[in-house]
């Protein structure tokens, strides 16, 4: 019975223990995670585990996301995690994405993991269209999104159709043309090809880079209404607050700059912005719910700190972080330049073994060239042979018959006395046999002559097959071949490389250099921003002949005037900001 009772006490015990933990799943951009969580804990608790797990340094960019209602809530540090409205199911899920986004990404973002982070989370909201991106720029965004997963185009690997199953382009741009899969990954795949020579995490920032300067990228929008009445939009970005028309995300009526700002406060479902201004009256507009007040001045409150914080000396932890991330850069640059080298090494290699692997082919083929040339000449000395043996028998034959032909006339001339009559007969027989004795002479002089010709044909053949084994002999001893102008150092035997020998130690003149290449690269940036704008133009002039106007959704529409019109993000902010802060604060109200 007492056992009984401390094992009940013991399971109820257990259960008190059990209860005071909870389980979250956190889902990145990348993958998702759980952790068992204490009830006591507060959101910066359990933000700071994630970020340790992730090796996140840079966590000022980050927040827990969950929706409630409808609407995007983020879980508040300072407050327990089940005193907020977070779902109650176990195990929680909560989402770690961007909250707030850099003015520069290529300057603000210092760590690998947010780059990548940003990169994974700017290139799903393009692709699910919540963020307007034109053609062009898609495709070559999508051509830096491929060498970021597949690194260095090898036609060898990446041959037609390797694409086929990604997702790189918005359904709205492939809509929008008379282009097949094919046509689009041919398109992909040529931009691809020349940024040969760049690392993933390169490739990554160029996406970011060419991803920031779109209208919509890093702004939050939410429906307001202003004195009068008058539907618009709120845009909360890393610059400010700016105003739309429902109906035009692109293009803001007006802006207001945090550092014209002063306070933000909201009362119920009016929001009040006071200008730093004394001068210029507040200006108020009413949202849908005070849950969205709530949402828009944590994302006010998150920015104006940053924009402030982005003018300031940076903070200890930040210049150690920069400081790390350089001679980060150094190193990999210092390797990536080492690698190069032996990169090109084994290329310069290959291409001797190529040209070995060549010069042996033509020295078999002479060979073989060769070869059938001595058996020709064998074949024919043969057959010259074979002539002149028949005609030293055939002379031989005709001198017998001369012989006998001789005999013939002095048995004629025995004979011959035996009369007058038969001495003429004789006489006539032994004129014609001397005829025909001097045909037979000079027709075995002739044969003779002949006889001597095919000897001396012989002489000559044999004489052309000695000569044909001499230069098969030759091509043979030259088959021992080195490739002129490498060094015998330079290609090792079995063509690998050793790396025994890759330690580096920085010395200060190289981290110099390796910093003024960097600055270099700043100085550089306005020529690259123009070859990238001449890409973007080169790409569209490509595509535009296969457009479907019908099919332009009315952003597309807006986006081509301002195109037209040479308006961009940045100087339609600059324009905006131009007129004094009064003058925009009643224009505001007057919409």
């Amino acid at each position: 019975m007492a056992s009984a009772l401390a094992a009940k006490m013991g399971f109820n015990s257990l259960m008190r223990k059990q209860a005071k933990n909870f389980s979250v799943r956190i889902c990145t951009m990348e993958s998702d995670m759980e952790f068992s969580c204490e009830n006591k804990w507060k959101g910066k608790d359990l933000f700071d585990l994630v970020c340790r797990t992730l090796g996140l340094r840079e966590t000022w960019f980050f927040g827990l996301q969950y929706n409630i209602k409808d609407t995007v809530s983020w879980l508040k540090m300072e407050k327990r995690v089940l005193d907020q409205e977070v779902p109650k199911e176990e195990p929680i899920t909560l989402h770690f994405l961007a909250k707030f986004y850099p003015e520069n990404a290529e300057e603000e973002l210092v760590q690998d993991i947010t780059q990548h982070l940003f990169f994974l989370q700017v290139k799903k909201k393009i692709l699910e269209e919540e963020i307007h991106c034109p053609p062009e720029a898609s495709v070559l965004l999508a051509s830096y999104a491929v060498h970021a997963k597949y690194g260095d185009y090898d036609p060898n690997v990446h041959k037609p159709g390797f694409l086929a199953e990604e997702e790189l382009l918005p359904k709205r741009v492939i809509n929008l043309y008379q282009m097949t899969a094919e046509m689009w990954e041919e398109r992909i795949t040529a931009c691809y090809a020349e940024h040969r020579g760049r690392t993933r995490d390169e490739a990554e920032m160029e996406y970011l880079k060419i991803a920031q300067d779109l209208d919509m990228y890093g702004v939050n929008y939410f429906l307001i209404r202003n004195k009068k009445g008058t539907d618009l939009l709120l845009g909360v970005d890393a610059l400010g607050l700016h105003i739309y028309e429902p109906d035009n995300r692109l293009t803001p009526k007006c802006s207001f700059p945090w550092n014209e700002i002063r306070n933000i406060s909201y009362s119920d479902k009016e929001f009040t912005i006071k200008p730093l201004d004394k001068k210029t009256n507040v200006f108020k507009f009413n949202s849908s719910r005070l849950r969205v007040n709530k949402l828009i001045l944590q994302l006010c409150i998150g920015n104006h700190d940053l924009f402030m914080r982005r003018r300031r000396v940076d903070s200890l932890e930040v210049q150690q972080m920069k400081a790390q991330a350089r001679e980060e850069r150094a190193r990999k640059q210092v390797e990536r330049q080492r690698l190069q080298q032996e990169k090109q090494l084994r290329e310069e290699a290959e291409r001797a073994r190529d040209e070995l692997e060549r010069r042996l082919m033509q020295l078999q083929d002479e060979a073989h060239m060769a070869n059938e040339a001595l058996l020709r000449s064998e074949q024919t000395a043969d057959l010259l042979a074979e002539k002149a043996q028949i005609a030293e028998e055939e002379a031989k034959l005709l001198a017998q018959k001369a012989a006998e032909a001789e005999t013939e006339i002095q048995r004629i001339k025995v004979t011959a006395i035996r009369g007058q009559e038969e001495r003429r007969l004789m006489e006539q027989k032994m004129l014609e046999a001397e005829m025909l004795a001097l045909k037979m002479a000079e027709e075995s002089e002739r044969r003779t002559k002949e006889a001597e010709q095919l000897k001396q044909d012989l002489q000559q053949a044999r004489e052309s097959e000695r000569r044909a084994k001499h230069k098969l002999l030759e091509i043979t001893s030259r088959a021992v071949y080195t490739s002129p102008g490498l060094p015998a150092d330079s290609m090792p035997p079995d063509l690998s490389f050793s790396r025994e020998n890759l330690s580096f130690d920085f010395k200060d003149t190289d981290m110099k250099r390796l910093s003024m290449e960097i600055e270099k690269e700043k100085v550089e940036y306005m020529e690259k921003s123009k070859h990238l704008q001449e890409q973007l133009n080169e790409l569209k002039t490509e595509i535009e002949s296969l457009k479907l106007k019908e099919r332009e959704t009315p952003l597309d529409v807006i986006h081509n005037q301002n195109t037209e019109q040479g308006t961009s993000k940045h100087s339609n902010f600059k324009k905006l900001t131009l007129q004094s802060t009064k003058s925009r604060v009643a224009f505001f109200e007057e919409l």
